[in-house]
């Protein structure tokens, strides 16, 4: 029974009328004075007794003498004491009830834990009330027990993959346990499913094996196509000598530029270039050592030229405090 202090409010009143009602009777007659006292006492008791007040989201169940007579609330209501009885109080707002199933085994005999949210409100409280003496923890019960059921069908992959399929199986299984009572499911979510630790493990061994295949895939299929755009490129030059004779003047050029010495250079590729065999290709690689030393020795000169300017710039100081030093000699002699 929920108290309120509407009831309190109503005791104390009437009390008090009742006081102030007998306290000037009380010298004439005492025992006047006391039975209305005690009168008022009674009638305070009885309808603060009376009066219930429920909240918005409160129905309260009232039984009169063991039998159902209604509902009541929201809002002030009355009942006759002693006769009448509030036997529950019915929240009818959604309720979030969180349940789990812990080892068991999958349709391909995996242990999972798997943790779950259901969302539910009563739709009839009478049902509720009358057909079933806890609701909230046969629900609880009734909707691990639909889990457990629906893990023992189902297999590990898809569970992993579909768990709004799992949710709306769960969801259609629970309502038709919980309908009778007069519960209605609004909707069950699947927080989390956890898997042994070494089959984890097992799992991304094999999602990195399959990357590793998709990668492999993907490197051969750019060589594959990096083929055929070499066998296009050899269809041309095919047809136009000029151009690979170009081609490989170029690439030997870039070989050499690289501060390179000695380049492996078939000798087949040398005469179709017209660079005159292995003598060609020396005289190649010395024009180009030569250039080389030639810039070395510039920079060695400025170098040189740059330390002769700096050691003249500090003889200079020198040579001053010298003639400074024979200029005072002389005044000393006159």
């Amino acid at each position: 029974m929920k108290n309120n202090s509407v009831s309190a409010l109503i005791f104390i009143v009437i009390l008090c009328a009742g006081a102030a009602f007998g306290y000037p009777l009380y010298k004439t007659n005492m025992e006047e004075s006391l039975w209305i006292l005690g009168g008022s006492f009674l009638i305070a008791c009885f309808v603060a007794a009376a009066i219930k007040i429920a909240n918005q989201w409160d129905r309260a169940v009232v039984l009169r003498l063991g039998h159902f007579r209604g509902l009541k609330g929201p809002g002030l209501f009355f009942i006759i004491p002693i006769i009448d009885k509030i036997s529950y109080w019915i929240d009818i707002r959604v309720i979030a009830t969180s349940f789990k199933a812990e080892k068991t085994l999958t349709k391909d005999t995996v242990p999972v834990d798997v943790d779950a949210v259901l969302f539910w409100k009563v739709i009839d409280p009478k049902k509720a009330s009358l057909e079933i003496a806890d609701y909230e923890s046969a629900i609880g019960w009734a909707s691990q027990t639909a889990l457990r059921d629906v893990i023992g069908t189902t297999m590990l992959s898809d569970m992993l993959e579909g768990r709004n399929k799992i949710s709306k199986e769960l969801q259609k299984i629970i309502d038709e346990r919980t309908e009778p009572w007069g519960v209605n499911v609004i909707s069950v979510e699947i927080k989390d499913v956890l898997i042994p630790p070494a089959l984890e493990n097992a799992m991304s061994m094999q999602a990195q094996a399959e990357r590793e295949r998709q990668a492999r895939v993907i490197l051969g299929d750019s060589e594959r196509q990096i083929a055929e755009k070499f066998g296009e490129a050899a269809l041309t030059y095919a047809d136009n000598p000029i151009a690979l004779h170009l081609r490989g003047m170029n690439m030997l050029y870039e070989g050499l530029k690289q501060n390179s010495t000695i380049v492996l250079v078939p000798s087949a590729a040398l005469e179709s270039m017209n660079l005159g065999g292995l003598a060609g290709m020396t005289s190649l690689t010395m024009g180009l050592e030569q250039k080389r030393a030639l810039a070395e020795q510039k920079l060695a000169n400025r170098r040189k030229v740059a330390e002769s300017e700096k050691k003249g710039k500090e003889m200079d100081p020198r040579k001053k405090s010298s003639d400074n030093e024979d200029e005072e000699e002389s005044e000393g002699d006159r």
